[in-house]
């Protein structure tokens, strides 16, 4: 009896102190200051020139301007109770947590309006319990300083409709074409479906699943008493009529930039905490508008008859700014970033720091080894890599020769005399973050690389040997202008200048139609389309093409292929180097120089496939010394 009275009064105790910390939130909640919730979007975005990307404000509405459909549709599939509670809806917390412990899986979520209002309203990139509570706690200051009316039409304007759409103006223009005030229950019904995952209940991408979804909206207003249950199967059967088309000005692939823009802020470790309290967020990008519609153009253009998707960068070559980004061919109906979510194999783009680390390590442009259909005898097991069309030279060629003709033999013996570890030592060392394993395979790309970390390493090597981080995100501040974060310029060199520039010389011989042989360049088809001197390497893999290349201007990175790594088609190959060299010739601001000689550097002109000065015809850059005029021997290579 003594056990069951204790208990009891341990109950009573917990209690009133629950209640009484409760009380103590609100108390401080009143006494906090009200914050300002009537914007769109907490974040106001700037490109490279101070101009405001997203106008904002014209995409606000207030919620007597929001048809009744959508007020009740969503507070019927969202929040049925959120008139009645105070922020948190304890029955649905409790109820959620016992459907997912018997379920051991999490199938019902218990976030009200007002907590998914608070979320879109602060950026929440931590997933930590400190971080949970402080959005608790601002979900407290928002049910004590604003009304349920105001509560909903934020967010009402918040959410994400999918395909770019921020808002319920957004939406109803894009996908309807209407204001929403005009918006149908049918139209309605479909649109406060899709914020649950916009991207998988996009009814113009996909239809079927939006249909699903629209049916569990349509039950929830039934079972709140909005509709009745005859209304339902005639409501669903409703024809819509989709509209699909933009109202804005701006490019829709700025979306992917944009999304880019979250993605990299998620990494600045001075944000998080400071978004709390703040009114407004603004950012200050490197996007160029002229060269994000250049590039847009040029993917459009380029890839109206193929399958395959596209994740394409232009980056200062000095300063590292990303000013224009792509992630996909079109964001209206696949908003997956693969610029910054996905990892391909790089194929023969990555032998330029193949041989970089040859170059540093007694190699010269005239260094040569046999290139003839090999097997390679690796310890327990053989490697048989083939050239494209399995075209050989049998004969010693040149590393001129191996990379114009992205020869694999050669690019294989070379890393297997250099020992297979080096690739990846110069991987790290240009400050890739993805691992190079350490094998034989690794010399022809078979390592998968995101775009934006592979750019690390071409930059690197467009800035003399200088790395500066590639970056889209140049200054953060707050509403008044307090700055709370910049990118610092490092600018250090990390390779050596001189082999940097004999590198990024041979690199413009994958176009030149003096290096037409026994086969041709990789590039020679879009030789007509250069207008100077560009340094460029062309990939490819059964699933992917790249074509990669830089000035003393800027680099262009673009890459083609199947998201499901369906294989590409040979005759698609063309597709990347034509968006790449469309691109990177009409940009306004490229100046269009090349590199100034760097001290201890000389020219020989020498045979292209032999590599032998006895033999004219092509003008190769030298370190001092190891020029073939001066003797030097090279013929040590072939031994090997």
């Amino acid at each position: 009896m003594k056990k069951f009275i204790f208990l009891v009064k341990l109950i009573i105790l917990l209690f009133f102190i629950i209640t009484i910390f409760c009380l103590s939130l609100y108390v401080y909640a009143y006494i906090t200051p009200k914050f300002n919730i009537n914007v769109s979007d907490s974040i106001t975005y700037y490109d490279k020139y101070g101009n405001n990307i997203f106008d904002k404000n014209n995409n606000y509405v207030k919620l007597n301007e929001i048809n009744d459909n959508v007020k009740n549709a969503i507070i019927s599939i969202e929040d049925k109770n959120f008139y009645s509670h105070n922020g948190f809806d304890i029955l649905r917390i409790i109820k959620a947590i016992i459907i997912n412990l018997t379920s051991r899986e999490i199938k019902q979520g218990a976030s009200t309006i007002s907590q998914q209002y608070v979320k879109n309203l602060y950026l929440s990139f931590d997933k930590t319990w400190k971080r949970k509570i402080e959005e608790a706690l601002i979900t407290i200051e928002l049910e004590t300083h604003y009304s349920k009316d105001e509560i909903l039409e934020g967010y009402l304007n918040t959410i994400d409709f999918g395909a770019g759409n921020y808002g319920i103006k957004s939406a109803s223009n894009y996908y309807f074409n209407k204001e929403p005030i005009d918006l149908t229950i049918e139209e309605a019904s479909i649109l406060v479906g899709i914020p649950k995952s916009p991207n998988y209940y996009n009814p113009i991408t996909n239809y079927d699943k939006s249909k699903k979804r629209q049916m569990d909206v349509l039950k929830s207003m039934y079972k709140n008493n909005y509709i009745t249950k005859e209304d339902i199967e005639k409501i669903y059967n409703k024809k819509l009529n989709f509209y699909g088309k933009y109202k804005k000005s701006e490019l829709s692939s700025i979306y992917y930039y944009r999304d880019a823009v979250l993605d990299e802020m998620s990494t600045i470790k001075e944000i998080p905490n400071s978004l709390i309290n703040l009114d407004e967020l603004k950012i200050y990008t490197n996007l160029d508008v002229d060269v994000q519609k250049l590039l847009d153009n040029n993917i459009t253009k380029e890839m109206k008859n193929t399958t395959m998707q596209v994740a394409s960068l232009v980056i200062e070559s000095k300063t590292g700014k990303i000013i224009s980004l792509i992630g996909g061919k079109d964001y209206s109906i696949s908003q997956f970033n693969r610029a910054t979510k996905s990892k391909r194999q790089v194929g023969s783009t990555i032998k330029p720091f193949l041989y970089y680390t040859a170059l540093e390590n007694g190699f010269t442009p005239s260094s040569t080894f046999l290139s003839e259909r090999t097997t390679f005898n690796l310890g327990d097991e053989t490697y048989s890599p083939k050239n494209a069309n399995n075209i050989y030279a049998n004969r010693n060629i040149s590393m001129l020769s191996a990379i114009a003709y992205s020869d694999n033999i050669y690019a294989l013996k070379t890393h297997l005399f250099l020992g297979t570890d080096m690739l990846g030592k110069t991987i790290e060392r240009v400050k890739i973050k993805e691992k190079v394993n350490n094998n034989a395979s690794s010399a022809l790309g078979t390592t998968e690389i995101n775009i934006i970390d592979y750019s690390n390493g071409f930059i690197t090597l467009a800035n003399e040997g200088k790395h500066e981080q590639p970056h889209i995100i140049e200054k953060i501040t707050d509403s008044n202008n307090n700055i709370l974060y910049e990118y610092k310029y490092k600018n250090d060199y990390i390779l050596n200048k001189k082999y940097v520039y004999i590198l990024n010389n041979l690199l413009t011989s994958t176009y030149d139609y003096k290096l037409v042989n026994y086969t041709s360049p990789t590039l020679i088809s879009i030789s007509n389309l250069l207008d100077s001197k560009y340094a460029v390497k062309s990939g490819s893999t059964k699933s992917d093409y790249w074509t990669i290349g830089y000035n003393n201007d800027y680099l262009v990175m673009v890459w083609n292929g199947n998201d499901k790594n369906e294989e590409v088609k040979p005759s698609e190959s063309k597709i990347p180097k034509k968006i790449w060299a469309n691109t990177i010739v009409n940009i306004k601001e490229n100046k269009k120089g090349w590199y100034d000689i760097p001290k201890g550097i000389t020219i020989d002109e020498i045979d292209t496939i032999n590599g032998n000065s006895k033999y004219k015809g092509y003008v190769c850059f030298y370190e001092k010394g190891t020029e073939p005029s001066y003797d030097y021997d090279f013929e040590f290579f072939n031994n090997f």
